[in-house]
């Protein structure tokens, strides 16, 4: 049986680049992989000018929440631009990608549920670690949230 609780701190989360291509990297919170819960939860890290690649979900919704940066989320056609403290929806089988559009590197909390292998496909990538930017902007208490 596993632990009825778990606690990580900031630098302890695995950190993973699908691709060594991607422009994007993965902080892993909580996964089926490593704590055995039905759900993925991520710091999506998108470098300066980085995207998602285009993807759809068949059973996963799929909530972002932006901790820092700007950028913008293209949905189905439709485009929402993102910046510190808005979130939006993906729900199943919408067709989506999220891009940097700032200066900085932008920072969301994505949780995908059902995890639908996500945690698989992420772990199968190159380990990283968060770097000391990543660790000034998400280290702080008070993000800078506007």
């Amino acid at each position: 049986m596993s632990a009825p609780a778990r606690a990580r701190r900031l630098g302890d989360h695995p950190v993973y680049r699908i691709k060594a291509s991607d422009t994007n990297r993965f902080a892993i919170l909580t996964d089926p992989l490593g704590d055995g819960v039905s759900f993925i939860s991520v710091i999506e890290i998108f470098d300066v000018g980085g995207a998602t690649p285009p993807n759809v979900h068949k059973r996963a919704d799929e909530l972002f929440f932006v901790l820092h940066g700007e950028g913008v989320a293209l949905c189905d056609g439709a485009e929402v631009a993102l910046r510190a403290g808005d979130s939006f929806l993906v729900r199943a089988g919408t067709g989506h990608v999220v891009r940097n559009t700032g200066d900085t590197r932008l920072y969301c909390i994505s949780t995908m549920v059902p995890d639908e292998d996500f945690a698989d496909l992420i772990r199968r990538g190159t380990q990283e670690r968060l770097d000391a930017q990543d660790l000034r902007i998400l280290g702080t208490r008070d993000l800078p949230i506007r």
